[in-house]
């Protein structure tokens, strides 16, 4: 068995077919670790979101901001933006199917991948908070996301406040945190606070911030030596420079004419599938 780690998709279907070709991934023998973002902006969302659920218990996947702004979107809490490439999946046959799959992921993955706790978030993970602490976090959400009372939060879940954890904020506001935390998150100020407004590489740091993996964590908290898996940040190219913990960044941007990347799990070989078209 071969475990894979794939950056955010983003409809990047026919690159995520050759990508697994070039792989030799084999359903039933290996596993992928997909780092969310499955859907918008490339051309082929609902036929990525096709595949990865056929794919069944052969992936583990997290839910980034563009799935949660499909959920959004198909309920009626959000507005669907010029650049959405979600309409194919709101009219599809079969949408109820796949967005009651799609709301049912997690927001992190946590298991040891050979002997090594291997942790996986579609935007990283608080520096503040252990390991153990953020897999509660993350199960506090994905009980509200996976309910059936989800779209009471759907509606309520857009937001920049409270841009900073306290562990006790209560109802919708801690929810929110949480989320935005594991499906948001790029620079942080030393106070903790999360910056928003920065999406681009790390020469765009606000003044007084740095990117989130650039702090330490808590004495203790990562004494086993975990490994954590992000997407998310495509201008970061997959590299985390001055990283302060081991992490691995998985987005290469090939919604926007970069490529795929899989990283192997267990022998750390990465294998490129560059964009088919530049944008």
């Amino acid at each position: 068995m071969t475990q894979w780690a794939i950056g955010d998709l983003q409809g990047c279907h026919q690159e995520f077919e050759l990508l697994l070709q070039r792989l030799d991934f084999t359903p039933g023998r290996d596993v992928l670790w997909l780092a969310g973002d499955l859907v918008n902006r490339g051309p082929g969302s609902l036929e990525c979101l096709r595949l990865v659920k056929s794919l069944g218990d052969d992936t583990r996947v997290v839910l980034g901001n563009h799935d949660l702004h499909l959920l959004a979107v198909a309920e009626g809490f959000s507005r669907h933006k010029r650049s959405d490439t979600l309409t194919p999946i709101l009219e599809a046959p079969d949408r109820e199917e796949l967005l009651d799959w799609l709301r049912r992921q997690p927001l992190m993955v946590d298991a040891l991948v050979g002997n090594r706790r291997t942790v996986m978030s579609h935007a990283g993970v608080l520096p503040s908070w252990t390991l153990d602490q953020a897999a509660g976090y993350a199960r506090e959400a994905h009980a509200v996301l996976a309910g059936d009372d989800y779209r009471g939060f759907l509606g309520e879940m857009y937001g920049n406040t409270p841009d900073r954890w306290q562990e006790d904020l209560e109802g919708t506001p801690r929810l929110r945190c949480i989320v935005n935390v594991f499906t948001r998150m790029r620079f942080l100020h030393s106070d903790g606070r999360l910056d928003f407004a920065a999406k681009e590489g790390l020469d765009s740091a606000p003044e007084g911030s740095r990117p989130w993996f650039q702090y330490p964590r808590p004495e203790g908290a990562w004494d086993d030596s975990p490994r954590l898996l992000f997407g998310h940040w495509a201008a970061l190219e997959g590299e985390t420079p001055a990283a302060r913990q081991d992490v691995e960044a998985l987005d290469t941007g090939c919604v926007w004419g970069g490529g795929l990347t899989a990283l192997n799990l267990e022998t750390e070989e990465r294998v490129f599938e560059p964009a088919l078209t530049s944008r």
